[in-house]
């Protein structure tokens, strides 16, 4: 008895586990992403492996900042370094000549320039260092500049004399021209040597900023520095020597009468400044109007020309005729510099309002040159 209740109990397990295994289902697998069982006997597939990560992204330079919010293809962002430099990025453009570089100054230290790499600015190379008479290089639409300081006492030490050339017209004539203005006439021939010794022999041509700053002893010139200035804008300028100013890429300076001629420059390595708007005449007593005139009258005239020129800075006053009034009225309507016709070198401490010059004449070839500029 007790062996078939035994069978019986065996035989109801049996029963109620294959009612247990019909009632389980059993996942088939599928290939991920396409819902496809996978054949019988085949490995599972694994879980794809390509999906998208996040990158990290390296935050833009202040340089490259401005490069990105500009549309102009030739723009160069210019970085400026060096120990004490705090002065910010600056868009110019490649090919171009710099424009509005900073003039940085600290106490007890004198700027000394701004250069392409930090071996020039620790060696003071003359002939490497850059300002606005300098063409814009880049590379990759950006380039850094790199500033060099020089003591007080160094400054000093250099006892620089920086010559401003002054030149009125020109002559294709070798044996010049005749009559009373005979002097003023420089042989282009002799420009052309002037200007190619000068470009080659590495002279710095500082700016008028540069000269204005030197003077109060808070920039460094090297002695091998020159101004190259004309006169009236005559027409010779124009049709001789600027071509020449082209050719050899040297920086000069034309001061223009705007009550006679308002012309554009001729080419980038002419600047525009103020010979007066209409003060070069004589006044009653045989001087020019310059000392013949208030300081409000002369004021009034400077404000004439620079709305022309679109600056003021520097003028060169008419037949080298100045006095105090003068000197008021040119402060007075702004402007930094005043330009005589007195021989001499500008120097550290210099009158900013009497700069004297060196004067170009006729006859005056390429040895006269260099004794006048080293």
């Amino acid at each position: 008895m007790r062996r078939r209740r035994t069978v019986a109990a065996l035989g109801a397990v049996g029963v109620i586990g294959a009612i247990v295994a019909a009632i389980i289902v059993v996942p088939r697998l599928v290939t991920p992403g396409t819902g496809e069982p996978v054949a019988d006997g085949q490995p599972a597939p694994s879980a794809p492996t390509d999906l998208p990560t996040a990158t990290p992204t390296t935050p833009l330079t202040a340089a490259q900042q401005l490069l990105a919010g500009s549309t102009d293809p030739a723009a160069c962002a210019v970085t400026f370094t060096g120990d004490g430099i705090s002065d910010q990025p600056a868009l110019q453009t490649e090919g171009g000549l710099y424009a509005d570089l900073p003039l940085p100054s600290a106490d007890g230290r004198v700027f000394a320039g701004w250069y392409t790499t930090a071996q020039d600015a620790a060696a003071f190379t003359t002939a490497q260092r850059i300002n606005e008479s300098r063409s814009v290089a880049c590379t990759d639409r950006e380039v850094t500049l790199f500033a060099s300081w020089k003591t007080p006492e160094e400054n000093a030490a250099e006892n620089a004399r920086i010559p401003i050339l002054m030149y009125h017209q020109f002559t294709t004539s070798p044996g010049g021209e005749e009559g009373w203005l005979r002097g003023n006439y420089a042989y282009i021939g002799d420009f052309d040597a002037h200007m190619a010794y000068i470009a080659s022999d590495g002279f710095y041509l500082p700016t008028w900023r540069e000269l204005g700053a030197f003077i109060d002893g808070e920039v460094f010139l090297p002695n091998h520095s020159v101004i190259v200035t004309d006169d009236d804008a005559d027409q010779t300028w124009f049709d001789l020597a600027a071509p020449v100013v082209e050719k050899y890429k040297v920086m000069t300076t034309s001061f223009m009468i705007t009550a006679w001629r308002q012309d554009a420059a001729p080419n980038p390595y002419v600047l525009r400044r103020s010979h007066t708007h209409d003060m070069h005449r004589a006044g009653d007593n045989g001087q020019g109007r310059m000392v013949n005139s208030s300081a409000d009258e002369i004021a009034a005239d400077l404000e004439m020309s620079a709305s022309v020129l679109g600056v003021k800075e520097v003028v060169a006053y008419p037949f080298g005729h100045y006095n105090d009034v003068t000197k008021h009225g040119v402060a007075q309507a702004g402007y930094e510099m005043g330009r005589t016709i007195e021989p001499g070198y500008v120097s550290i401490g210099s009158d900013k309002l009497a700069l004297p010059v060196q004067r170009v004449n006729y006859g005056m070839g390429l040895d006269a040159l260099v004794g006048m500029i080293g």
